[in-house]
């Protein structure tokens, strides 16, 4: 446990050492960023501020700020587009088409997600953090209410990823799945807890309060 706790710790420092880049420039929690950014990874594409869709057989993953942008990578490393590809590929073995939308007002899952079905068509969204936390979420239920919620991001594998979309596709269409079996590692929290943090408090910095979500077509 010290090794893991001094390899956290190593981590942590090297993460903020970057973040502050010159110790002479002043930190301000109040700046806020503006404006939609524009470097997403190139299999993103961004395509304008997201609509509201029409179609019942449609599945909205709505990602946070940093997704595929200054983040690329879940908490153990997991690539961002293979996380999508693998959520894709779930949704579409269901018969249903998934739809992605990047939204910039909250870091929050489980806020994201209620905009994700807020736009989604068949009232059916997955939210997504940067760091892998991942939720189903259903329209008219309250933020922190959800159909499926997957806390513990360094046990999500992309065979588990692939169930989410599976289980959201087939929420859109009515019916009602066994929740997705996880893994469970009860030393997971705390070994990754402060991990988590640090990603969390990257993942805020990307907030734009102003900015609307934004749909990007997918190249994977």
């Amino acid at each position: 446990m010290t090794e893991i706790n001094e390899n956290l710790l190593r981590t942590i420092i090297e993460e903020v050492i970057r973040e502050m880049g010159d110790s002479s420039d002043k930190v301000s929690f109040k700046q806020q960023k503006t404006g939609v950014p524009a470097n997403e990874e190139d299999w993103l594409k961004n395509s304008g501020e997201a609509q509201s869709g029409t179609s019942e057989d449609e599945v909205v993953i709505a990602v946070a700020p940093a997704f595929a942008a200054s983040q690329t990578t879940n908490i153990v490393g997991v690539p961002h587009k293979e996380i999508i590809r693998q959520i894709v590929a779930g949704v579409e073995e269901e018969g249903l088409n998934a739809r992605l939308i990047k939204v910039y007002k909250t870091s929050d899952v489980a806020f994201a997600s209620v905009e994700g079905d807020r736009l989604s068509g068949s009232g059916i969204s997955i939210g997504l953090q940067s760091k892998g936390t991942a939720v189903i979420h259903q329209r008219e239920l309250q933020p922190l209410s959800n159909l499926e919620l997957f806390p513990q991001a360094p046990l999500l594998t992309l065979e588990t990823y692939r169930a989410i979309g599976k289980n959201a596709a087939k929420y859109a269409k009515g019916e009602s799945p066994t929740p997705v079996e996880t893994l469970n590692d009860q030393m997971a929290r705390p070994r990754y807890q402060a991990l988590s943090a640090l990603l969390h408090i990257k993942e805020t910095k990307e907030i734009r309060k102003g900015t609307n979500a934004q749909e990007f077509t997918i190249n994977i």
